[in-house]
């Protein structure tokens, strides 16, 4: 409660006297020409509890009258609109705002040290130009993507309508519409936007819109980095027939020097080569779901490797451009998987029976030269077998059965096979 002039002059020059408000675009109106009073140490701020200059004013038409809640010290020291305690340049609650901007600003809440804070906040905003902000939230680093997505970049005047007339919800209200008030239906008192409270939304404890917009963020669609660090490559969809490869360099240059740029104009689209991932990473954060070039928006996702795209290319018969591939006729099929090796079981690299006894092949040597080979017959055998349990002679290999056939020269059905056996044993 504000304290009369003439009974207490304690702590005076502490109050504040203003000769303008802080106030947002959306609380100021859409009307460039408005009239405002001015009440000075009207009321107490409803966060410090000082008094300060009120300031009184109806935004538009069909509009309800708003006023100034908080001091301007409290204002800056979070930097948001005297009136709806949203942050003055993304348009956002305070919890949003610091939460993206990683921010921890703990306000003293006890009478003693609220006022011990607030007399050194105003002394840091002395010495400063008032052109940036104070504290914790002046140390912060640069705006996070989340805030980008999340800003609003437009007044919404929406939110200066007249409150809903309780007379006409009870069927009573007679002025018909000659009534300030809105005649709706009112929202669902289980809404959990219907209780708000100005000093969580100052503090940035339990507000119902910024658990709302935390919760959209958390379903926006963002774009992961691969986990092959090899990755360097970003595709760019969407290109059209305005979008040349200089458009592109002009726009991704500043992220890293960039490799090459090449241009699919029958796919419209484009795959960019940065020379580091850092350099890829940055361009992929900052342009991603954000990039329009001559009027166009354009899709951003990394590129993949070639042993993935070699995988991926064709599955199932279907290419990776979505078309099916037919069979190509007279193709053998694939190879059978070689047998399991047994460390333990000796190797058998000519195949034989293990059950019988080996034969040792005795290849005899040719001939001196000078010396005439015998004649069929009556020479040596080219191969002896050891032992009298040598297993018998194998077959000729035109005499052989056929067996499974992998290759098609493995065929004796192909090319005159039989044609070319019966003219040998005619000759």
């Amino acid at each position: 409660m504000a304290t009369s002039l003439g009974s207490n002059t304690y702590n005076r020059q502490n109050w504040e006297d203003a000769d303008f408000p802080i106030l947002c675009q959306t609380c100021l109106g859409e009307n460039p020409y408005i009239r405002m009073t001015k009440e000075k140490y009207g009321k107490e701020c409803k966060i410090c509890a000082r008094p300060f200059t009120v300031f009184r004013w109806c935004p538009g038409t069909r509009m309800r009258f708003k006023k100034t809640e908080v001091c301007q010290t409290c204002s800056k020291m979070k930097n948001v609109c005297q009136t709806c305690l949203l942050d003055l340049e993304y348009g956002l609650p305070i919890q949003v705002r610091d939460t993206g901007l990683s921010v921890k600003d703990e306000v003293p809440k006890s009478d003693v040290n609220k006022e011990f804070y607030t007399q050194n906040m105003e002394r840091e905003i002395a010495n400063t130009d008032g052109t940036r902000a104070v504290g914790q939230l002046g140390k912060a680093t640069s705006s996070s993507d989340m805030l980008l997505k999340l800003a609003r970049t437009t007044p919404y005047y929406k939110r200066n309508r007249p409150h809903i007339c309780s007379f006409w919800v009870k069927g009573e209200c007679k002025r018909g519409e000659e009534c300030p008030y809105r005649h709706e239906k009112p929202t669902d008192p289980d809404d959990p936007l219907a209780d708000q409270n100005i000093k969580d939304r100052y503090y940035g404890i339990n507000d119902p819109v910024a658990d709302k917009l935390l919760k959209r963020a958390s379903t926006m669609p963002r774009l992961d980095p691969p986990e092959d660090k090899s990755i360097t490559t970003l595709y760019i969809g969407g290109l059209g027939d305005t979008v040349t490869d200089g458009d592109l360099k002009s726009h991704f240059y500043q992220f890293g020097e960039i490799r090459t740029i090449t241009i699919v104009q029958r796919q419209q689209c484009a795959f960019i080569q940065f020379a580091t991932r850092q350099s890829a990473e940055m361009a992929a954060e900052k342009s991603f779901n954000k990039l329009i070039i001559n009027g166009r928006r354009l899709t951003v996702k990394w590129g993949r490797s070639q042993a993935a795209r070699g995988k991926e290319g064709i599955k199932d018969g279907v290419s990776e451009m979505g078309t099916r591939l037919d069979p190509v006729p007279g193709l053998p099929g694939a190879l059978p998987p070689p047998p399991a090796l047994d460390e333990e079981a000796p190797a058998n690299y000519f195949n034989l029976d293990p059950s019988t006894s080996p034969a040792v092949m005795n290849i005899t040597l040719p001939p001196p030269p000078g010396i005439n080979p015998p004649p069929p017959g009556f020479g040596p055998p080219m191969f002896h077998p050891m032992g009298p349990m040598a297993p018998p002679m194998p077959p000729p290999m035109s005499m052989r059965p056929p067996g499974h056939i992998h290759y098609p020269s493995q065929d004796p059905q192909r090319m005159g096979a039989h044609a070319a056996h019966g003219s040998r044993h005619g000759d």
